[in-house]
């Protein structure tokens, strides 16, 4: 069991700030993940709680013991790299025992542990393959059980599927889920682009941007209760739909399209506001409409139908309907959604309490 706090963290190179003052709290058993565009620092925060990046100022603690100056293969830590990093000359089993091996730990021990860890990971079959033998989602499989014979209080994994293709990033998903809950007192932070991996394997999310932490949740606290438009536009796929809005004299809030919204609060802020819905809380409407336009393309997906629909904002209004719409390039559409599933920003993008 390990808890983990972050406090104050930095790290500039040069005069370029990665990080710009980090504070989270991490507890023992969590699964975290850090989501975040290119270049917001996440992978170089997860690289300085491995020990691989020095700390420009700031502390890290596991368990209450600063680590800044302790060695990386002393934090008891285990990393994944988004690169599986296997000695192509090894076998399966060579490969998992390897850090063992340096660290002088028993044969029988090491023994014991690569076996377990394979039958946790369905690697058993594979032990006397090579690298080269195997699959891409082998591979990982392989890498995440060299990670597991060390016995970490903490796992960190850098992207670790970015490298597979569809069909295997699912089953590796599934796997790595699978291991979390076969290690519930196992701390695990996990970096990735993906959203898909964030909102199903995540206890909580860490969303960054420009070296700092906009928000950090449960899966469905960010998705329901975005502290910004940031964290609104950046959770979700297809992303929130913004539209600029205003506040009548009435108290109603008018969209771009002309259509009143009635909100059970008056927000407030007056001016540069924007409305934002998520195209799946949008439905077809024949009468009160929270906005009108005109379909402009239609992408049939089977299960369910993606429109794009001109309401004369700066980008088309997206919205997720039944694979069944018959909606056609040009026809007028009228749409509207739960008030309580409508958000509303300030000037300064943060969210305006509604409800």
């Amino acid at each position: 069991m390990s808890d983990l706090q972050i406090e104050g963290l930095k790290k500039s190179f040069g005069a370029i700030s990665v990080l710009k003052g980090i504070d989270l709290s991490i507890r023992s058993g969590e699964f975290i993940v850090f989501v975040g565009p290119s270049g917001c620092g996440k992978s170089t925060l997860l690289r300085m709680i491995a020990g691989l990046e020095e700390i420009t100022d700031g502390r890290i603690s596991i368990n209450g013991l600063v680590v800044n100056d302790v060695s990386p293969a002393d934090r008891a830590i285990a990393m994944v790299f988004q690169s599986y990093a296997l000695y192509p000359h090894m076998t399966v089993r060579d490969n998992m025992a390897f850090g063992m091996r340096m660290a002088k730990v028993p044969k029988r021990e090491i023994a014991e542990r690569v076996e377990r860890a394979a039958e946790r990971l369905q690697l058993t079959q594979l032990l006397d393959r090579l690298p080269k033998q195997l699959s891409g989602g082998q591979r990982q499989r392989v890498a995440i059980g060299r990670a597991i014979t060390r016995d970490p209080k903490v796992f960190l994994f850098d992207e670790p599927l970015s490298n597979l293709d569809a069909a295997l990033r699912v089953a590796t998903r599934i796997e790595i889920a699978r291991l979390k809950q076969s290690m519930p007192g196992t701390t695990m932070i996990y970096v990735t682009h993906d959203q898909v991996e964030a909102m199903t394997l995540a206890d909580r999310i860490v969303v960054m941007r420009a070296g700092e932490i906009e928000q950090v949740g449960t899966p469905l606290e960010l998705y329901h209760k975005p502290a910004n438009r940031f964290v609104a536009g950046f959770i979700g796929s297809p992303a929130m739909n913004f539209l600029p809005a205003r506040l009548r004299g009435d108290g109603a809030i008018e969209t771009s399209s002309g259509d009143a919204i009635r909100l059970p609060r008056t927000p407030s802020a007056d001016e540069g506001l924007m409305l934002g819905v998520r195209p799946e809380d949008l439905s077809l409407s024949s009468g009160a409409a929270v906005m009108r336009g005109k379909a402009s393309l239609v992408e049939n997906l089977g299960e369910l139908a993606i429109i794009y629909v001109d309401v004369g904002a700066p980008e088309p209004v997206i919205v997720k309907l039944p694979g069944d719409c018959t909606l056609r390039p040009g026809d007028a559409v009228s749409l509207t959604a739960p008030n309580s599933r409508l958000h509303l920003f300030g000037p300064d993008g943060s969210a305006l309490n509604l409800h």
